[in-house]
């Protein structure tokens, strides 16, 4: 029986009906930890150069960058405390003893990820404004407008987080009732935590799209007779095309599998391996690791920044004003 369970998890024995970290780990389980370790420095690192940064040079305050700063802040965070939590005491540990730690791990996990997720979706609104109401971008958003949709974005994250789990902890301390209150309230967080913003996401970033590609045309029509070709139009088209891709398709290939798992587990009736839940559940915690990528090194303003601080030369004088673009 032991031998059976054994094969469940690379890290994980079974010992008197007890699941134990093995002392005796595999290869496989050795090598499991240390991608996981580097995934979490990468992560955290990542992060932390884009919030350095923004904070650093001043040309860089600007509302858009407070978005982005705040989704940093939201996968920093992701990297320091669920992904050393969830290589501590993974999702197989947790599935058969959940304890207060289980719950604990599971509510930062809950609380960060969302908030990550609902700054993606407030970075997609400010940018259908910069794009398609240019005129009145800087009036619609500001400041102000950024602070309360930051602060918005992180209260229903804290809420989300909270509300699953209490519904966790009230589950196993009565029957039938309780189940189906923890089954309401995890349906109630995925469709506000992730189907929502990601109905929204597509909605905008389709829209942003089809604007763009409309002002190509403009310009191209205006511009037929001039220098610009046929071949730089579609170029230009491509490009577009090819970043929003980059954008929405990390994003879904990173958190769709999950609440997919997470929304029809209940309705299977059936057990979902381990080993899938688990890797489903780190899937989604490296796009904390992608972010950075994706919204701040396609800016050729945040490379310029990071080879300042990358190399120390913020360090050797005062760059807060260094105009970056």
């Amino acid at each position: 029986m032991a031998g059976i369970f054994s094969y469940l998890h690379p890290c994980y024995v079974l010992v008197n009906t007890s699941y134990t970290i093995t002392s005796n780990p595999s290869k496989i389980c050795i090598a499991l930890y240390v991608f996981l370790s580097l995934l979490s420095i990468c992560t955290i690192c990542g992060n932390l150069l884009v919030i350095i940064t923004i904070i650093y040079f001043k040309q860089l305050h600007t509302p858009t960058n407070y978005l982005i700063l705040s989704l940093a802040v939201a996968d920093l965070f992701v990297g320091i405390l669920v992904f050393p939590f969830s290589m501590a005491f993974t999702v197989f540990s947790c599935w058969h003893h959940e304890g207060l730690f289980c719950k604990i791990r599971g509510s930062f996990d809950v609380a960060l990820s969302t908030a990550s997720i609902l700054n993606l979706c407030c970075i997609s609104i400010d940018r259908y404004y910069a794009v398609c109401h240019p005129l009145t971008y800087k009036s619609k958003i500001n400041v102000h407008v950024i602070g309360i949709m930051i602060l918005v974005s992180w209260g229903v994250s804290v809420l989300i987080g909270i509300g699953i789990t209490v519904a966790g902890f009230n589950q196993g301390k009565c029957e039938d009732r309780c189940l189906i209150d923890a089954l309401i309230s995890t349906t109630l967080g995925c469709i506000f935590a992730f189907y929502i913003p990601v109905i929204i996401m597509l909605s905008i970033y389709l829209r942003i799209f089809l604007v763009a590609q409309r002002q190509v045309r403009s310009i191209q029509s205006t511009t037929c007779q001039s220098t610009m070709s046929g071949a730089t139009v579609s170029k230009m088209e491509t490009k577009a095309t090819k970043t929003l891709a980059i954008v929405m398709g990390i994003f879904i290939l990173c958190w769709t599998p999950y609440f997919i798992c997470i929304i029809f587990q209940p309705l299977t009736f059936a057990v979902t391996p381990i080993a899938v839940i688990e890797t489903l559940n780190w899937l989604t915690l490296s796009n904390s690791m992608l972010n950075p990528l994706i919204y701040a090194f396609f800016y050729s303003w945040f490379r310029a920044a990071f080879r300042l601080i990358i190399t120390g030369k913020i360090f050797q004088g005062d760059f807060t004003k260094t105009k970056l673009f």
